[in-house]
Formats: C-alpha cells, sequence, structure tokens
C-alpha cells in the first residue's frame, strides 16, 4: 500500500510517500480503506517534533480516519466488510496511521457512519468537531457575546456555528483575511476583525459598543492571545485551546492584574481528556446527526492526494486554509461515499 511515513522530523518535505506493506487485522481489529484522513496543524509539529504528544520515529502519521471495512481479524463481531465508518485513532492505543491507504484501526473503536454524512464531513468532525461541541459545553454561549479567533479554520468555523445554535447573543469572528471574515459571517458571524490589523482590538470594541465579549474562545496564539486579554469583558471568560498556544504564550503581572480586578479567568481546554468510549460515539453521533438534517456545515477546504501531504502542510503552517484539509489516498471517490 502506498503511505506517508516520517522518518525525520523536519519540513513538510520530510514526510516520504513509500511502498508498505497493507497491514493484515489481528484479534479484534480491523482493516479500514481509507476513505478520508483528516489533516491537523498538531501533525505539523509532531513532524518538527514540537509537539506534546509525538509518536516515536519512523510512523505514520495520522490520527482520524473514515473509510470502508475491508478485512476483519479474529474475534470481530457486529462488523461487516464493506460498512462505512469513521475511526477516531487519537482515542486507541495505536494513535496514528491514517495517512495511509489502508488503516489498522481496534474494532471497538469504529463508528457506524451514516448515508448522510460524507467521508470528508467525518472526518473533519473528530478531532475539530468534538473539539467545538465541547468548548461550548464547558464554557456556555446562551446570552453571551462571544469572539472566535480563528474563526475560519476546522474548529473555528464550527465554533460559530455551534455557538449560535447554543443561543449566543452577539458572535464576533476574528481571522486574517477578508475572505476569512466572509466566510465566518457565512456561517452565522454578526461581526468580524482582521487580527492581523494593528488596530483591531479598537475595531471589535467600537462594534460592541465600547464592551469587550463575555466569552473568548481562543487558539490562535503569541500577540493574538495578549490583546484578546485585554479586551475581555468584566467578569469575562477566555478559553485557550490548541497546538499554536502550547508554542506561544506569555503570561506576566500586568495580565494577572487585570485578571484579578475584573474579576476574569483564564480556561484552559483539551477535549481528549474528556472523552469516554461511550462518550465518543455518543457525542460523534450527535455530530452526524446536526450534519445530517442540515443544522451544521462541514466545510472541506482542500483535498489532497498522499503526494501532495507537503503541500497542505505548507497550507496550515501558512494559516492560509479555511475549513478542514483532508488526505484521500485512492485516486477514486469510493462509490459508499454520498458526498465529495
Amino acid at each position: 500500500m502506498k503511505a506517508i511515513q516520517l522518518t525525520r522530523f523536519g519540513e513538510p518535505e520530510t514526510l516520504e510517500l513509500l511502498d508498505l506493506p497493507t497491514p493484515e487485522p489481528g484479534v479484534g481489529e480491523v482493516l479500514l480503506r481509507v476513505g478520508a484522513s483528516g489533516i491537523n496543524f498538531a501533525d505539523t509539529l509532531m513532524r518538527r517534533d514540537r509537539y506534546a504528544i509525538t509518536p516515536p520515529l519512523p510512523s505514520v502519521l495520522g490520527n482520524e480516519v473514515t473509510g470502508v471495512v475491508a478485512a476483519l481479524g479474529p474475534g470481530v463481531d457486529g462488523i461487516d466488510v464493506g460498512m462505512r465508518v469513521a475511526a477516531p485513532l487519537f482515542a486507541t492505543p495505536c494513535g496514528f496511521g491514517g495517512y495511509a491507504e489502508y488503516a489498522l484501526v481496534p474494532a471497538d473503536c469504529l463508528i457506524a457512519l451514516p448515508d448522510t454524512v460524507s467521508f470528508g464531513e467525518a472526518a473533519a468532525l473528530m478531532v475539530q468537531g468534538l473539539t467545538a461541541l465541547h468548548l461550548v459545553r464547558r464554557v456556555m454561549p446562551e446570552g453571551k457575546v462571544v469572539l472566535v479567533n480563528a474563526a475560519a479554520g476546522g474548529v473555528g468555523s464550527m465554533l460559530v456555528q455551534l455557538a449560535r445554535r447554543a443561543g449566543a447573543h452577539i458572535i464576533a469572528a476574528a481571522a486574517s483575511s477578508s475572505e476569512k471574515l466572509a466566510f465566518a459571517h457565512s456561517l452565522g458571524a454578526d461581526i468580524g476583525v482582521d487580527y492581523t490589523q494593528p488596530n483591531w482590538i479598537d475595531t471589535l470594541t467600537e462594534a460592541l459598543g465600547g464592551k469587550g465579549p463575555d466569552i473568548i474562545y481562543e487558539s490562535a496564539g503569541g500577540a493574538v492571545t495578549a490583546a484578546s486579554l485585554q479586551v475581555l469583558a468584566p467578569l469575562g471568560q477566555i478559553v485557550i485551546y490548541g497546538a499554536l498556544n502550547i508554542q506561544q504564550f506569555d503570561f506576566g503581572v500586568p495580565e494577572l492584574l487585570r485578571l484579578i480586578f475584573n474579576n476574569q479567568s483564564v480556561t484552559g481546554f483539551a477535549f481528549a481528556p474528556l472523552l469516554t468510549p461511550e462518550s465518543l460515539k455518543a457525542d460523534l453521533g450527535e455530530l452526524f446527526d446536526l450534519v445530517g438534517c442540515g443544522e451544521l456545515k462541514v466545510t472541506i477546504g482542500g483535498r489532497y492526494r498522499l503526494d501532495q501531504v507537503a503541500e497542505a502542510h505548507h497550507l496550515l503552517e501558512s494559516r492560509g486554509s479555511m475549513g478542514k484539509l483532508l488526505l484521500v489516498p485512492h485516486a477514486e471517490t469510493p462509490a459508499a461515499d454520498p458526498a465529495p
């Protein structure tokens, strides 16, 4: 089978397209013919050995896959060859392996995929969809003024919609271009600000009538995090998540004093520790239902062949992408997938 293997850390070009043996499923395992594999910013940090969890080398990255069951190992019941499924590898002991034509996954992690949800949509709903879903549960936006940073990204684009669905009073979207802000507006944002502009905080405050947001969902990192803390409303809460903030974050006495005297709070967030096998299936089932009935739109920002993976990584690192980026390892679109 064709697979992308990381054999040394470095630039996107270190990702090698190789011919590897197609694995055979063991006891309790399933071989999945990959329909789509998600590409996440965390993958780019793993590739550089700058992430909290990096697999040993050599390794095939990719921790969320969808596809069709191709073969069953001994002891697998209740699953048939040909079933359309999602496999959240991040919640399994194997953890990785999605950047390939075939992936070996534990059978008990598979989640049946309804015909109303495509392989690409389901891949986007795993890491990024679950993050957005748990963010609005953890810090509920009902009746609040909300700022979503990186609002055109995979998580941000779903956060805008889920915050609207959860009853947010006003949703402000922050992103790095007018195109991205127009995209966020199409998903339900009321206000858009370009945080690459030096006066973006003033622009946001003016648009909000002189007030700051009650809740800020923050993943952009660096100067954006610092500016977000400055604009947060009294009694407000900033929720920090995502790979960029792990790499770039400064917090000093002035920020602490502002939090204390404004009765504000900073909340850290990672969805993986919140998951159980039961909640994972229930939460993904909820997201699949929302997409299937048209209440949640998943935007695919790009589909890439395996030999184009370096291009996808470059795009993510340049912050030029919108929505979800996918690897589609097979030349043809699987017939079982109802949507492109």
